[in-house]
């Protein structure tokens, strides 16, 4: 049994920046003001138990939920990362971000996601990375990290770069892809709902749509950053052709396009021979480059092979077929390289992707913390 009152020391609340404290109840909230000062963040005190009885200081009776949320982001969070400057616009991003593509599905304890964005934020990365397709299944990455949100980042919320996409497969018809004015706004909606914000920071388009004319999408952009759904957009994997014509319509527009988002790695060169790196840089887009580790090639994960449990094992978008012996070799040759550097092939691989600043932030996956 719990107390017939439930007291949290001031000491507690000042150190958790809450003002207020509310115990959640089926039916009623009862507030207790700190000071009284007004939207000041809310300590919410969930207890489990239907056997429980917590009281305020009426002593009424109140059937509680689980648990106290007590995540405090680390003091010292800004101390190393270095932030970039987005492009030619006044947004500073962490040379490192992370995605949440993989390992934020069904497939994966929440406890682990959690733990996962915990140890980020806590060493400086404040952009999140979603898109409305990301799970398993497409949607429960947003709605995992819209719980995390509010339960434990939501006093840091104006610390945060939230981002999400739209374009490929979400619901079933023909509207459900691409980039038609209806599909992304829709699209926006739903992923707003599921995060359980009034607006994300970055919105893409996450592919050319070549069915749909490119005015009518950049338009939709511009209407969702008008609209308050988004503050910024971006496109992703757009070649340099098709960005500079994007770039050219949300300028006239007057929304300028803050960023792409490529792949890019010591792999997967597309971006150079394509010109794409070199023309963001003369539009003043910024960059943040996806799958810098090639999906956990370049780390020591596969020097000896696939190990069971990887990636590549699992049917998802790192193939077996790319860890072939040729592949292995040349990983192995690169972790040569790093060693002798005294990096590992990873901070080697993220080092070469940012090199001379011709990227903006390089976006990191992990499946457990202390890959972070």
């Amino acid at each position: 049994m719990l107390p017939r009152e439930l007291n949290v020391s001031v000491p507690l609340i000042a150190a958790l920046g809450c003002h207020r404290i509310m115990l959640r109840a089926s039916g009623a909230c009862r507030a207790k003001d700190r000071d009284g000062l007004p939207g000041a963040p809310v300590l919410t005190i969930n207890c489990a138990d239907r056997d429980m009885a917590v009281s305020s200081k009426t002593h009424e009776p109140a059937i509680m939920e689980k648990t106290v949320m007590t995540y405090l982001a680390a003091e010292a969070r800004y101390s190393n990362m270095p932030y970039r400057r987005c492009g030619n616009s006044g947004l500073l991003l962490p040379a490192i971000s992370i995605g949440l593509w993989h390992n934020f599905g069904h497939d994966v304890a929440f406890q682990t996601q959690k733990a996962i964005c915990h140890t980020a934020f806590d060493h400086g990365i404040t952009h999140f990375d979603l898109a409305n397709n990301y799970g398993p299944p497409p949607g429960s990455a947003e709605t995992a990290f819209g719980k995390i949100l509010k339960t434990d980042f939501s006093a840091y919320r104006d610390e945060l770069i939230i981002s999400s996409k739209a374009g490929y497969n979400m619901w079933p018809g023909p509207y459900g892809e691409f980039g038609s004015r209806k599909y992304l706004i829709a699209s926006c909606d739903q992923s707003l709902k599921r995060l359980g914000v009034d607006y994300v920071d970055i919105f893409y388009s996450h592919r050319f749509d070549p069915n749909t004319p490119l005015e009518e999408t950049m338009g939709a952009l511009d209407h969702i950053v008008r609209s308050g759904r988004a503050l910024y957009v971006g496109i992703s994997s757009y070649n340099s052709e098709r960005t500079r014509e994007a770039v050219a319509i949300l300028e006239r527009l007057g929304t300028p396009c803050l960023i792409h988002q490529p792949s890019y790695n010591m792999i997967n060169r597309w971006v150079e021979t394509d010109g794409l790196k070199q023309t963001l840089k003369e539009l003043g887009v910024g960059s943040i480059a996806y799958t810098p580790l090639a999906q956990g090639m370049l780390t020591d994960k596969y020097l000896n092979g696939i190990p069971e449990g990887s990636r590549a094992t699992q049917g998802k978008s790192l193939k077996r077929a790319f860890i072939s012996d040729r592949a292995i070799e040349s990983i192995r040759a690169l972790n040569e390289i790093a060693a002798a550097r005294g990096q590992s092939l990873a901070q080697m691989a993220i080092a070469w992707v940012l090199r001379n600043e011709g990227i903006t932030t390089a976006l990191i996956g992990a499946s457990k913390p202390e890959q972070v």
